[in-house]
């Protein structure tokens, strides 16, 4: 078994050492936050590498969603024998592309690397050190030294006699347990729908899996490094944020969680209609008055540039009589010493007024 893993090994050692090189100028080589953050950068590359597996868990889970009334049909069809209801349903998974298992694809491919951790911290716990994979002596000695919160990454609850570690390991284990639980209890309360839930046949295994998991990992915790429960408690968070975030942004159709997410639409494509009117009678008021809520003020017609108003034209009938011709117009008044001022050439019509 070693041999086979003995790569895996390797490579999880590898990305270790890799972000132990990162942290050390910061943290110091054999502190206990440098090798914690290593670890915690263990989960985030592996977490990293399996978000493919993660999206064609969500598109598995999507096709069981839209598979629920051929499924329904067949339970009714076959209700009185098991046998043949299981052999058509996996008949209809094969037709269409899905698999009901898929849910369970993170958790299996990680188990190798949950493995290979495992064999790692267990020679570095070991007395004398031995180290695994590509770690020095050096190294596997710096990380049996390392603490996390008091206990050494590489001891565990049965194998210690420190209360710290102990203490420690405890609070760990309830923490993964508690993250787990959450974890399942969000994808069927929020994420499945009541006629799902009746048609799924793995409804009752997912149901058992909500209780059977956090009480694995208060079983088997006990028995896991300290270093292994943090990786651990790291891929429960990591997976928790990253579920809710999927639920609240991408629900499946018919499911709670698509009715909140419809009912945030709602309420936000109103909050932005409300919006809209509260400027539009603003921006229109000032564009009218000058100023909110005042008076609108008419626009003064623009003065023309550039062209003298034309006199009226003289009808027959307010013409003079005497001679048909014009009346000249008064002489303007002498100006005192007798002078009388040249006559200019006679006003035209355009140049009156």
């Amino acid at each position: 078994m070693s041999s086979i893993l003995s790569p895996l090994y390797d490579v999880v050692s590898w990305i270790m050492v890799v972000f132990h090189k990162v942290f050390t100028p910061v943290f110091g080589t054999s502190s206990g936050v440098t090798w914690s953050l290593s670890i915690i950068g263990l989960v985030v590359v592996i977490r990293i590498l399996l978000i493919p597996l993660f999206v064609k868990q969500i598109k598995s889970q999507r096709g069981l969603q839209l598979l629920q009334p051929e499924i329904k049909k067949l339970q009714d069809k076959h209700k009185g024998d098991r046998e043949k209801q299981s052999q058509e349903l996996m008949k209809l998974y094969k037709e269409t592309g899905t698999n009901p298992l898929s849910s369970c694809l993170p958790i299996l491919v990680q188990a190798p690397i949950f493995y290979a951790l495992f064999h790692v911290l267990r020679g570095i716990a070991q007395e004398p050190v031995k180290p695994a994979g590509i770690l020095t002596q050096a190294q596997a000695e710096s990380a049996a030294a390392a603490h996390f919160f008091g206990a050494r990454l590489s001891e565990s609850f049965t194998s210690t006699t420190s209360t710290s570690t102990r203490v420690v390991t405890i609070l760990m284990i309830v923490a993964m347990s508690l993250s787990q639980f959450i974890t399942q209890r969000q994808l069927m309360v929020k994420n499945v729908s009541a006629e799902s839930a009746a048609a799924n046949p793995l409804a009752q295994q997912q149901k058992l899996l909500l209780y059977v998991f956090p009480i694995m990992f208060a079983v088997f915790g006990i028995n896991f490094p300290v270093g292994v429960l943090l990786y651990w408690l790291t891929t429960n968070l990591w997976s928790m944020g990253q579920q809710f975030y999927v639920i609240r942004n991408m629900p499946s159709p018919g499911t709670p969680a698509e009715a909140a997410y419809l009912a945030r639409m709602a309420a936000k494509q109103s909050a932005g209609r409300r919006s809209l009117l509260r400027r539009a009678p603003a921006a229109s008021t000032d564009s009218a008055s000058g100023a909110p809520g005042g008076p609108p003020t008419p626009a003064a017609p623009a003065a023309p540039r550039g062209q003298r108003q034309q006199p009226s034209r003289s009808t027959k009938r307010n013409r003079p009589t005497g001679g048909g011709t014009a009346a000249k117009p008064s002489s303007p008044a002498r100006p005192p010493g007798g002078s009388t001022p040249a006559a200019g050439p006679a006003p035209g019509p355009s140049d009156a007024g």
